[in-house]
């Protein structure tokens, strides 16, 4: 390798410009500036001495009889200002001369003239830098390669692409054939312009002449896979360069192969990752083809670092993109790094986006036990996939899932607020359990919680479907006497207690005091009142309270229609069923298809002398109308579907409702 490297440096160290003759001390001494930066903004003052720190020295060109010149010394940075100007030969010949005293060789070492054009490059002088190549031919220099890929450079540097064309034509005019740089810098001009398959045309031209590669080379082509989202390619040319360099054929570099080797794969997994933001952005199979990267990351040995995989994990914002967040998450912890919290914060929203509340659950605990800490938006995204569980299983009625959710909130040091005891406390009315809705609510005053009007609500609810109308008004005068205000749907409960106890009287007075505090009964309220009836089997006095609805001006609705013909089947009045469904359908409301079956089966069953075909079509609409529930509507989100059963503590499927979240990164 050695050998190799040395062999390279000595041909490369051939496309220099050099003396004629040998160099004195002098020159020795001031060579190494040469490779200095230039400062172009420092100017030597007229008439100053020149700065030694800023002088570069060497032997201009001779003429064929091999005549040696005297070494001059030149203050580059200042030559390079003063030429910043310069539009024609001439005006590089005036400025040139200044430099130079009367006895002195009215041309500049070649060196100088390349430092110089890489100083008009960085200081977006491309016409200057033209004119200086010009300069030198008119003095009858031909320029070589380096002054030619300096030109390169600068037209590179300065943006002025257009200009590439007309150094290369110069080139084949002047007879000077490209080099392993000439390609690298017009590799670069192709990737700098977007014209990726123009680049891995000249890296293929740069094999076919047989030019050795250098790093830069490498390092140019990576660029082009990376801008053309190309990683299988990418990741290919680093598996072929690692085993060269294994077996010690990677040559012409100068700098430690190793280390540049490094460096490619550095650049190889900078155009994965992008490879994988774009499929994840824009992609058919976003997460089918960023797994495939990685995977063959994986096969060659390519090593992405932790913050790589963070920052690929920030792109993961959509719902099919949990998958890949999850392995990321995975590759970071099995690493053994430390993981950034943020990051973790922005998985468990991911993850309850996608509905995988379980695996957000998974994440918070690893936070528990695994750090980082846990801060204040950790616990609020945990908290609101929680209440999501929570609002599907107040939804299903699945209450025992809503207590073993509690009960896994407490266990990860969450502190369930009233929000959540009442979710579980509805989802107990919803399935009729009055036993577990009463230990739920005193589960909820022995942890020091203060239950309101929904807590309350839901109690009596469970009261009322359980027929412990006498329980239920104690529960009503406890309430009151704790001062908490009664709201419509409370009001609409007790009105059903009083229904269930046969006294209307009072079912009465409660819409009377519902009126005096300015609460007007809705649709809402009649219907509870009208099926309580039917639970009791008094269709008449359903009948009368779907009057009495009708003279309040509020309009019945699907539910009112379905729960009056029941009752009214139930008291042995089908011709009034039949007229009411009758009614309903003139009303161009669409009840289901119980109904129709229940007034078909009650005629057929009484005798009645009606019209059957009357009736029309059974409805399609095969979905029963759910009798009426109380709730407070203002105590949950949006409807659930699909959400597993008590036994499955944690589904992974169901609609993830979260309001919306701003991650402070």
């Amino acid at each position: 390798m050695a050998s190799s490297l040395a062999a390279l440096h000595s041909a490369a160290a051939s496309h220099l410009p050099h003396p004629r003759r040998q160099r004195t001390a002098a020159l020795a001494r001031a060579s190494p500036l040469l490779r200095l930066p230039l400062r172009l903004r420092s100017r030597r003052v007229p008439g100053s001495p020149p700065r030694t720190s800023q002088l570069a020295t060497g032997a201009a060109g001779g003429t064929a009889t091999g005549r040696a010149r005297r070494s001059v010394g030149v203050d580059v940075a200042a030559l390079a200002a003063a030429l910043r100007d310069a539009r024609t030969a001439d005006d590089v010949e005036s400025s040139v001369n200044a430099f130079l005293s009367d006895d002195e060789d009215r041309l500049l070492p070649l060196q100088v003239y390349t430092c110089v054009i890489r100083g008009l490059g960085k200081g977006n002088s491309p016409d200057a830098a033209f004119a200086v190549v010009e300069h030198l031919k008119r003095r009858g220099v031909v320029p070589n390669q380096f002054v030619y890929n300096c030109l390169l450079g600068a037209v590179k540097s300065c943006g002025e692409l257009g200009r590439v064309q007309s150094v290369l034509d110069d080139m084949e005019a002047q007879g000077v054939p490209p080099n392993i740089v000439t390609f690298n810098t017009l590799m670069s001009i192709h990737v700098q312009q977007g014209r990726v398959e123009d680049a891995l045309r000249v890296y293929a031209d740069v094999q076919g002449r047989g030019l050795v590669p250098t790093a830069a080379t490498y390092s140019t082509v990576m660029s082009a896979y990376k801008k053309a989202g190309d990683a299988s390619a990418a990741i290919q040319l680093f598996a072929l360069l690692r085993e060269r360099y294994r077996n010690g054929e990677l040559v012409g570099s100068r700098g430690d192969p190793e280390q540049e080797l490094v460096k490619l794969e550095k650049l190889t997994v900078r155009a994965c990752y992008l490879s994988m933001r774009r499929s994840l952005v824009a992609g058919k199979n976003p997460v089918g083809e960023a797994l495939k990267v990685l995977l063959d990351m994986d096969e060659a040995g390519v090593r992405p670092e932790r913050s790589d995989y963070e920052r690929l994990v920030w792109a993961c914002t959509r719902d099919e993109h949990y998958a890949i967040g999850k392995e990321l998450y995975q590759r970071i912890r099995d690493g053994g790094d430390e993981i950034s919290l943020s990051v973790c914060n922005h998985l468990i929203w991911l993850m309850g986006k996608a509905k995988k509340w379980w695996a957000a659950l998974e994440i918070y605990e690893d936070l528990l036990d695994k750090g980082p800490k846990p801060n204040n938006l950790s616990h609020e995204l945990i908290m609101s996939h929680f209440n999501v569980l929570l609002d599907a299983a107040k939804r299903r009625g699945i209450w025992r899932w809503g207590v073993r959710l509690l009960d896994k909130m407490q266990e990860k040091g969450l502190k369930p607020g009233g929000k959540e005891w009442n979710a579980v406390l509805l989802a107990c009315s919803r399935a009729s359990e009055t036993s577990a809705a009463v230990d739920v609510f005193k589960k909820m005053m022995e942890r020091g919680l203060k239950p309101d009007v929904v807590s309350y609500g839901a109690l009596l609810s469970a009261l009322e479907k359980g027929r412990l109308y006498d329980e239920a008004l104690r529960v009503w005068e406890h309430m009151r006497r704790l001062g908490i205000e009664p709201n419509l749907y409370a009001y609409t409960i007790l009105a059903s207690i009083y229904i269930g106890k046969g006294d209307h009287a009072m079912a009465d007075a409660v819409l009377h005091d519902m009126l005096s505090k300015r609460i007007a009964p809705t649709v809402v309220t009649f219907n509870a009142i009208i099926s309580a009836c039917a639970r009791s089997g008094s269709g008449g006095n359903a009948f009368e309270w779907f009057h009495r609805m009708k003279t309040k001006g509020i309009e019945p609705n699907e539910i009112t229609y379905q729960v009056l013909i029941e009752a009214l089947v139930q008291d042995g009045k089908p011709r009034l069923a039949y007229e009411m469904y009758m009614k309903a359908c003139g009303q161009g409301l669409q009840l289901p298809a119980k109904s129709y079956d229940t007034v078909l089966e009650a005629c057929k069953a009484y005798g009645s002398v009606v019209d059957v075909a009357t009736l029309g079509p059974r409805p399609s609409k095969g979905v029963e109308v759910e009798p009426i529930r109380i709730e407070n509507s203002f105590s949950s989100l949006s409807q659930f579907k699909d959400v597993h059963g008590s036994s499955h503590r944690f589904a992974g499927v169901g609609m993830y409702g979260f309001y919306g979240y701003r991650m402070a990164r």
